[in-house]
């Protein structure tokens, strides 16, 4: 498994806390591929440990359960997404901005009776509006935590992550304190693909970094990877690579806090950042958690 990343000439790059390794000469649009440090079941592979049976139905298990879990914030906050339009006119035809939320979330399966329940709710003039919020914590072993929510009641989301993060043992961050280790990047999923193909259209399509996802199959190659962009050059990038034949995992694409770098953990550390991230997820406003703790899959 590989990351790469694209460098410019003006300045070097690092990644998961290695130092930066620009050749003497690099050129605007050039990419060194890295090695990106094992993950920590690899790590463990190489161990002479003794496992248990059932070990990779269990990770399986939990990848499909983080998996369900994805895909039931995704319908949640197209909901609320299609509710806040809907009050502008519940009538795609007139209202362009509904029509276009309903396309996406069509694309992205949210089943159709989220989508007509919300545009029905539009019409209550009782609720009150959404609004973004995003709240911070300190996990374990240095690693940091950004909570993104959207959420119709403020009080409610911010007593429910609170909790969430205090009954993990974690501490609530000051606004900012966690936000600095961050960078606000566009990403883009790209599925069943090969390291060469997505490294030639990465640069073709100006992105910044690219990195490969750790495939479900142990010692096999990745055949999905994340490629990341800045914010202004997002759009475009996710429509070179379509327009360029690549298969897009709508769900896992958009905007997100990308870590500065990976911060390694213990084993025991790493758990309670698992813990606190399914604690995290388990509240109805969340939609989205960010972190730099090395290996965790969000």
């Amino acid at each position: 498994t590989v990351c790469m990343m694209l460098l410019r000439s003006t300045r070097g790059c690092s990644h998961a806390g290695h130092a930066p390794q620009a050749p003497a000469t690099v050129s605007s649009h050039s990419i060194v591929r890295m090695p990106l440090a094992p993950c920590r079941h690899e790590e463990q592979q190489q161990r002479p440990v003794l496992t248990r049976m059932g070990r990779r139905s269990d990770k399986i298990a939990g990848r499909k359960g983080k998996s369900d879990m994805a895909k039931t914030k995704t319908y949640g906050k197209y909901g609320k997404l299609i509710q806040m339009a809907a009050r502008a006119g519940a009538d795609p035809i007139s209202n362009l901005k509904l029509a276009d939320l309903m396309i996406l979330a069509k694309e992205l399966g949210v089943p159709k009776e989220i989508v007509d329940r919300n545009i029905k709710k539009a019409g209550d003039k009782a609720s009150a509006d959404f609004q973004d919020v995003q709240y911070e914590a300190y996990g374990p072993g240095g690693t940091g935590f950004i909570i993104e929510c959207f959420t119709d009641n403020v009080n409610r989301s911010a007593g429910d992550v609170k909790a969430a993060i205090t009954k993990s043992g974690c501490k609530n961050a000051e606004p900012g304190s966690v936000m600095f280790t961050f960078q606000r990047a566009g990403q883009i999923l790209v599925t069943n693909t090969t390291e060469d193909a997505v490294f030639e259209a990465a640069m073709e399509a100006g992105a910044d970094d690219v990195v490969g996802v750790h495939p479900e199959e142990e010692g096999q190659p990745s055949t999905s990877y994340k490629v990341f962009t800045s914010v202004e050059e997002f759009i475009n990038a996710k429509k070179k690579l379509i327009s360029l034949g690549f298969k897009v995992d709508q769900e896992a694409t958009g905007l997100v806090y990308k870590p500065n770098a990976a911060v390694e953990v213990d084993d025991e550390a790493f758990a309670k950042c698992e813990a606190l991230l399914d604690k995290l997820l388990a509240v109805d406003d969340v939609d989205g958690v960010y972190s730099n703790c090395d290996g965790l899959e969000i």
